[in-house]
């Protein structure tokens, strides 16, 4: 209907006998500029609701050939007509569907969307993707579903011109699971290294067959592991870039996960190097044995390493695509090689290989062990072959290059675990079964059949290496020949082929690795001075500026040409990613948090944790010194990120846990029976917003950090649809600025009618079990005379609720007061003009606003000036302080040094000792450890030896360490009159005046003034209010220059004594004094005890 906020064509279009399309900046009709009807004209019709006015569009009208007028609406004239968009609620929605030729995108809650349901005409959506996306791709618009405010409230509608339905760009270069992880990038090339050609058989000639493969399978049982839980993790949820830190850092927090990211990203590096060495010392190997040296053994490893890691960057800069089809290339040679081995054991051994040992299939050799040397023995031989089983997270480490990481990874890894562990054990099977361990490579060793004197397998096969085996001068055989897989092999430089290509596909992955990992880690901004090469260039965003620092630190570790004592460290990194990663899945499979939905099942979370203990025993079985060393590393960055606590929130494992832990803990803890020597002040403190209070939120959270409950209350009081986003809102914010200011503490606030009724509701629903509030902290209300009465009534009444709740009180009055959310307290001595924030808000919607910064000493204070032309002529104008940041942080008296002053408690009445334990939990803090403090009591002036005695014997019961103590004899003398008289008129604007009328034409006089004082009260309570002007010259006299003073509170009895009176009191009682004044009543129950039971 008009005028509506919204057409009722939401739940139904209504008919309408004309045609109306949505255009951009061009009229649909066929007779355009025919026939218009005036722009008021059209507005006003009733079909068009609100979007008749909207300021953003222009409305036009075309007349048809046959006469038939079209009313079309468009947006401001665009290039070109808008292609359709993908919202889910459009005009048609409003207008009908017959009545729209075209799609156009609206947006709900700055979201870009169009109808997208199962034919029925709502605001409410099918569920889809992009509704539980968190992040945008490439290009892609943003899209969500409606608010809640969207479908229970208020719809917000705002229409888009095509910038929103912009065509999405290319996507960059995704690998599937096979050419992305098992085949050419990564886990079997990886997998495969030196140790494949080089050292598997002489391990099979030391352990022989048997321990061989049960070596191989130890050391696979803790891969498959640790691929189960790489296979667990990446399923559960969508997986980016960033590889092996990504998946910890997402699973166990930032602070395990950057110090692994920072030292994996490293080890990568170095293993770059570690790979290219081995490729230059085969090459240095080759160019000796035809005496080819370029300059001599070392400097050729530099020159040749330099030069290989140079051209395997240039591979890397030019693409994923490039890096993929070299590494392709490394694996068929590493295949033919292979074949060519397999093909080698099977043809007839020639004179020339049986001198060597090699006899084919021909009886079973090796298969016992045989140690020799210093290595010789299981876990030492264990130690150099574990680290070829390694390499198996080389394909989680471009898992932001993969189409879908989430099947990729699983399927990639536990396949290549699955192949490499067969080529492993069939290597080692068949080398053992075809070669001997010992020969000499002299065909004059060749003796007849049965020769006497001939001792050892070769023996049988007309061969006498005896006597070399007993001297231990063979050259040839498993146990001492390196090269033996190139003189099995059918064509020996294929063999030769095949260890360059598995060196530099391994150095080829590391240098793509190392690069990932860390520009992850940049991006996330959890170390300093790194962010430098987070940045990515192309639609793959390669981390060139990554590549560049490998390529150094590559080169820096191949000049130095030996790396025997850095590679023990490199293993012992990947070994400490091996365990975090199965760590992490038992952890995040223990804490049964429903956000742990793997949809990878085939895992077992006491698996994983075992191979977490067994990758730590791994990495000290290898070498102790290198696995301290890793471990001191890690511990040493976990502390940092720990210190520093950035601001990241992934929604780890450790999240879960500590929730786990806290429920356990509280559900516990309301099992327990609550006892006096556990008693902790656990305070409700009325702040307001925080930070208008932070004086008030100092003073309790520096008795109750580290201790006790603390919690901020709020009570909004307004229109509840008005004040339900600003409760939102102002939640996340307040707790932000209890975190800055590094106050342990809880902010919650309460939507009420008035402050009582709120207070009431934080009063009974605050806390939780057993960590409930038992004292109620707020600040003195310095305006009561001349606030409003129904204030005055609602602040004692708060006061008279807390105790009805069986609350202790604290009471915090500050000379200079506690609201700074009008005055910042740094300048609130020169800025007490400042405006109130009603009368501000007039000014500002009637005048002009400008901020200009005002010069105070050396600090420049920003300033709002406003000017205001009055109706006459007139010009106003006003100067008020200007504070923009919602965040500032005030400094207050608690955050600063008191030196040696006092600390003086006034414990006048027994409320059970709170009045003693507060000041008490104050003086343990740094910052009030210097103070003394003083302890001040009533008595008679006869008796005041006995009475301090008596005192002191109780104090030095309770431990508090308070040893001074003052008897103060003339408590009860009679005040000064000048006091008196400043009293009674202070409770003169609030008396009846009713000539001590009885009782019930005082309650008809005051009826509906209940804050009035009748005479007779003043009469009954006169003792009790002299007491009080006594008090505060005692106050004055004794503590006038003390940091802090804390007084029992006076309690006035409710319903007989007016709260006017009682506000006087606390007046009378507090004022002229310099030091913050703590006013404190516990709830008469015992808060100390000096029994141990």
């Amino acid at each position: 209907p008009p005028g509506s906020q919204f057409p009722s064509s939401v739940g139904s279009a209504p008919p309408v006998t004309h045609s109306a399309a949505v255009v951009c900046g061009i009229s649909q009709g066929s007779a355009a500029g025919k026939g218009q009807k005036s722009r008021a004209e059209l507005t006003s019709s009733p079909h068009l609701g609100t979007f008749s006015s909207h300021p953003d569009l222009l409305w036009k009208t075309a007349a048809t050939t046959g006469g038939t007028r079209a009313a079309t609406m468009a947006e401001l004239p665009c290039a070109e007509p808008l292609p359709r968009c993908s919202g889910r609620f459009t005009i048609s929605t409003l207008l009908g569907p017959e009545e729209v030729l075209g799609c156009e995108g609206t947006q709900l809650s700055g979201s870009s969307l169009c109808t997208r349901t199962f034919g029925y005409n709502t605001v409410d959506v099918v569920p889809a993707y992009e509704h539980y996306a968190n992040s945008r791709g490439v290009g892609e618009a943003r899209q969500g579903r409606p608010s809640l405010a969207d479908l229970h409230s208020i719809l917000k509608v705002r229409l888009c011109c095509g910038g929103c339905c912009s065509a999405p760009a290319p996507e960059p270069v995704r690998f599937g699971w096979v050419k992305g992880v098992m085949v050419s990038i990564r886990c079997m090339l990886n997998i495969w290294g030196v140790i494949l050609y080089l050292r598997l058989p002489w391990i099979t000639a030391q352990a022989g067959i048997a321990l061989t493969w049960l070596i191989i399978l130890m050391s696979v049982t803790v891969t498959t592991i640790t691929g189960l839980s790489i296979s667990a993790i990446s399923t559960n949820g969508k997986v980016k870039s960033g590889g092996t830190y990504f998946l910890i850092s997402r699973s166990l927090g930032p602070e395990l996960g950057g110090s692994i990211g920072l030292i994996f990203a490293f080890a990568n590096a170095v293993a770059v190097a570690m790979h290219t060495v081995g490729f230059a010392e085969t090459v240095r190997d080759l160019l000796q044995e035809h005496n080819s040296l370029i300059v001599d053994p070392t400097n050729d490893i530099r020159i040749i390493g330099v030069l290989t890691v140079t051209v395997l960057l240039g591979i890397s800069l030019a693409g994923m695509e490039w890096e993929a089809k070299a590494q392709i290339l490394f694996f068929l040679v590493i295949l033919v090689s292979f074949i060519n081995y397999l093909v080698g054991t099977v043809i007839p051994a020639s004179a020339e290989k049986q001198a060597k040992g090699f006899f084919s299939y021909r009886g079973g050799f090796n298969f016992v062990p045989d140690w020799r040397g210093p290595e010789g023995s299981f876990f030492g031989l264990f130690s150099i072959f574990f680290p070829s089983a390694t390499g198996i997270l080389a394909g989680a480490n471009i898992s932001g290059d993969l189409k879908d990481p989430a099947v990729a990874i699983p399927k990639g890894t536990l396949m290549a675990i699955f192949w490499t562990t067969v080529s492993y054990l069939v290597l080692s099977a068949t080398i053992g079964a075809c070669v001997l361990r010992d020969a000499s490579g002299s065909l004059n060793d060749s003796v007849a059949l049965g020769s006497p004197g001939c001792e050892g397998l070769g023996c049988s096969y007309g061969w006498n290496f005896t006597d070399c085996a007993q001297q231990q001068s063979c050259r040839y055989g498993l146990s001492n020949y390196y090269q033996v897989m190139s003189m099995v092999s059918g064509f020996g430089p294929l063999i030769t082929a095949g260890i360059f290509g598995a060196t530099l596909s391994s150095a080829l992955a590391c240098l793509v690795s190392a690069p990932k990992v860390f520009q992850c880690l940049c991006k996330d901004q959890l170390y300093p001075l790194i962010g430098f090469f987070g940045k990515g260039y192309g639609k793959n965003s390669e981390p060139i500026r990554g590549y560049m620092l490998t390529y150094v630190i590559a080169i820096g570790f191949i000049l130095i040409a030996e790396l025997n004592a850095i590679a023990p460290i490199i293993s012992n990194f990947f070994l400490c990613s091996y365990a975090l990663i199965n760590f992490s899945c038992f952890h995040a499979s223990i804490t049964n948090s429903p956000g742990w939905r793997p949809s990878f099942r085939y895992y077992s979370k006491w698996a994983a944790l075992f191979g977490a203990a067994i990758s730590v025993v791994i990495m000290f079985l290898l070498t102790w010194w290198a696995a301290l060393i890793a471990l001191g590393i890690v511990v040493f960055l976990l502390g940092y990120v720990l210190y520093k606590k950035p601001d990241v929130n992934w929604g780890s494992s450790m999240q879960a846990s500590s929730y786990n832990l806290a429920l356990s803990y509280s559900v516990g803890l309301s099992e327990v029976d609550e006892h006096i020597k556990n008693y902790r002040p656990q305070c409700l403190v009325l702040t307001g917003p925080p930070n208008f209070r932070p004086a008030l939120v100092d003073f309790v959270g520096t008795f109750t950090k580290n201790l006790s409950l603390m919690i901020c209350g709020n009570v909004l009081i307004g229109p509840r649809k008005q004040k339900v986003p600003e409760a939102q809102q102002a939640l996340d914010g307040h707790t932000r600025w209890l975190l800055k200011r590094k106050i342990k503490a809880f902010y919650t606030n309460v939507l009420a009618e008035d402050l009582r009724s709120g207070v009431q509701m934080l009063l009974q629903a605050a806390g939780l079990g057993k960590m409930r509030p038992n004292i109620v902290a707020l600040g003195y209300k310095r305006d009561w005379q001349a606030a409003a009465p129904q204030s005055l009534e609602d602040y004692v009444g708060i006061l008279h609720d807390a105790f009805d709740f069986k609350h202790g009180v604290c009471l915090l009055r500050l000379r200079e007061g506690l609201n700074v959310s009008r005055v910042p307290q740094a300048h609130s001595k020169c800025c007490r003009h400042a405006v109130v924030g009603t009368v501000l808000g007039t000014i500002l919607m009637m005048g002009t606003g400008t901020l200009k910064p005002f010069q105070l000493g050396n600090e420049m204070v920003p300033f709002a000036t406003v000017t205001v032309v009055l109706g006459d002529g007139a010009v106003l104008m006003s100067a008020f302080p200007f504070t923009a940041d919602p965040e500032q942080q005030a400094s207050t008296i608690f955050q600063s040094q008191q030196g040696k002053k006092t600390i003086d408690i006034y414990w006048l009445f027994d409320d059970g000792g709170l009045t003693l334990l507060i000041p008490y939990l104050l003086g343990r803090k740094k910052r009030w450890g210097k103070c003394r403090i003083r302890v001040f009591v009533g008595g008679q002036i006869n008796r005041m030896d006995e009475e301090r005695k008596a005192i002191v014997s109780l104090l030095s019961k309770f431990r508090l360490g308070f040893h001074e103590v003052h008897v103060l004899p003339d408590i009860n003398q009679q005040p000064r009159p000048e006091h008196i008289r400043r009293f009674d008129e202070l409770i003169a604007p609030f008396r009846l005046n009713d000539g001590f009328k009885d009782e019930a034409a005082v309650n008809e006089l005051r009826h509906g003034c209940p804050w009035k004082i009748s005479d007779e009260e003043v009469h009954r309570h006169r003792a009790k209010s002299l007491r009080q002007v006594r008090l505060n010259e005692i106050l004055l006299d004794y503590s006038r220059d003390a940091a802090l003073i804390a007084i029992t509170l006076p309690i006035g009895r409710k319903g007989r004594c007016p709260s006017s009176l009682y506000m006087a009191w606390l007046e009378t009682l507090s004022q002229d004094l310099r030091p913050p004044v703590i006013l404190i009543r516990g709830n008469q129950e015992n808060v100390l005890t000096f029994y141990c039971q």
